[in-house]
């Protein structure tokens, strides 16, 4: 059965079929949703295609620029100070609401 598929995609490449489809070229952008649970993934993508990301996504967004911020120096030594300063809060903050959820599920 999959070689009758792959002859029949080899023979519309031939054919010129498959030259025009959107996003040739590019890598396909594949999501890795395998830690959602499966009765979830449905609303996730709806939501993420909807342009709606959790806030926990935007805060660990935010840590990835303070990291290179931090890794690169800011122009000056109180930018640099902020920097790891909000760095060490939104870590701590992601790490508290972690604990917090795996305690709520080990209680149950």
């Amino acid at each position: 059965m999959l070689l009758l598929a792959e002859r029949r995609i080899e023979e519309a490449i031939a054919r010129g079929e498959l030259d025009d489809l959107p996003g040739a070229g590019r890598p396909l952008e594949l999501d890795d949703d395998r830690l959602v649970p499966e009765e979830l993934r449905v609303a996730y993508r709806i939501l993420k295609n909807a342009g709606y990301v959790p806030p926990e996504v935007d805060e660990l967004r935010e840590i990835g620029q303070l990291e290179r911020l931090v890794r690169q120096g800011a122009a000056d030594a109180l930018a640099q100070t902020r920097a790891v300063r909000k760095l060490a809060l939104l870590k701590t903050k992601i790490e508290t609401a972690y604990y917090a959820r795996a305690v709520a599920r080990l209680g149950r």
